[in-house]
């Protein structure tokens, strides 16, 4: 029973620990934590604007960024009921939030045809209000189109995705209302916090996983 019961406790330890709400304390120097929001990009010339949820930010703001014709992606929140909301009221669920990333792209290097397939090839799509062991609707799969057309090419993104899995595909389509940046120590968290455990162990098999489905399209 003492075995049964130190295993149980010990993967409910690393259980708490690898979930995508941990600040940048466990880097090995110390780093002033900015809780600022940050900036959106000013949109360029030719550029499109897409708007995404697949689970905790850190990952997907990464996944995107390293895709040829992506200029920026901005971790945010988008979704809810609640003008700049913050991380704390977000992680509540109560708000109606889901982790976000606005992706800044050139359609004439990337397509958002391609930008869906992305989406998808970075998340588990078949996971209601949850990815891996981030659980709760703020960590749910969506994507907020903007246009009849977005509309239709998400549509059949996801019909794509659903011929590689025998579950359904959950994705929210959803029409775009409004996106708020999230607070400055969220952007580039993975690149600024490798030594985090929850990077370490559920951040960089995500990414690595995507950057081989998307060999080819990468920067």
């Amino acid at each position: 029973m003492k075995l049964i019961a130190y295993i149980f406790f010990s993967c409910l330890s690393i259980g708490l620990l690898m979930r995508c709400n941990q600040q940048p304390s466990d880097k090995p120097t110390a780093t002033t934590i900015d809780i600022n929001p940050a900036k959106l990009p000013v949109l360029r010339s030719g550029e499109a604007v897409a708007t995404v949820a697949g689970g905790c930010f850190w990952a997907v703001q990464e996944e995107m960024k390293s895709l040829k014709g992506v200029r920026e992606a901005v971790s945010g929140y988008a979704g809810g009921d609640l003008e700049f909301p913050t991380y704390e009221q977000v992680g509540t669920d109560q708000t109606g939030h889901a982790e976000t990333v606005q992706i800044y792209y050139d359609p004439k290097v990337i397509s958002y045809d391609v930008l869906m397939d992305a989406f998808f090839s970075g998340h588990d799509a078949t996971q209601l209000n949850r990815q891996g062991p981030d659980v709760g609707k703020h960590y749910r799969s969506a994507i907020f189109y903007r246009t009849p057309d977005e509309k239709a090419r998400a549509e059949a993104a996801l019909k794509r995705n659903q011929t590689e899995h025998k579950a359904p595909v959950v994705t929210q389509l959803v029409p775009f209302s409004a996106f708020y940046p999230a607070e400055m120590y969220h952007q580039d968290y993975y690149r600024h916090n490798p030594y985090n455990m929850y990077i370490h162990l559920v951040s960089e098999p995500k990414v690595d996983k995507f950057r081989d489905r998307m060999e080819g399209k990468l920067k």
